[in-house]
């Protein structure tokens, strides 16, 4: 049986295939790309509609599960298995995932929060420290280790 949230997830996949990326509804004008995971305990492929904030030449995604008390699934299968795929508009991006901490994570996590505002309200609502994850393309050059 289909929840009402895998109902959901399944037509703003739909929408966001057929319009390159833009959807209407909740999302309608924020940044949204689709990632690809696979289940920390099943190993089912899993595709989630999640909201994005551009940074450079990566990706950062919030583990905000609306204010939750428990991260979403999505953020578990990204510890297990951080190289995934995402879709943003009509490219398809191989990713490797990592957790930001410390200041670098608060900055994001603010910069978000001042943009889409249901942010920090999610982050006030539960006790727990809402993750920020980098997505950063594994075809990307590394870092220059002498900078």
């Amino acid at each position: 049986m289909t929840s009402p949230n895998d109902q959901l997830n399944q037509s703003t996949i739909a929408e966001f295939r057929a319009s390159h990326g833009r959807v209407g509804d909740s999302f309608d004008g924020a940044p949204l790309l689709l990632l690809h995971t696979v289940g920390a305990r099943s190993g089912q492929r899993r595709i989630n509609p999640v909201m994005y904030l551009a940074d450079g030449d990566r990706y950062l995604v919030f583990a905000s599960k609306a204010g939750s008390d428990r991260n979403p699934d999505w953020y578990w299968n990204l510890r297990a298995n951080p190289d995934v795929t995402i879709e943003v508009g009509d490219e398809t991006i191989a990713v490797r995932a990592t957790e930001l901490t410390g200041a670098e994570r608060d900055e994001k996590y603010r910069t978000q929060s001042e943009r889409y505002p249901g942010f920090g309200a999610y982050q006030e609502k539960t006790s727990r420290m809402i993750p920020v994850i980098a997505l950063t393309r594994r075809d990307a050059p590394a870092p220059d280790a002498g900078a």
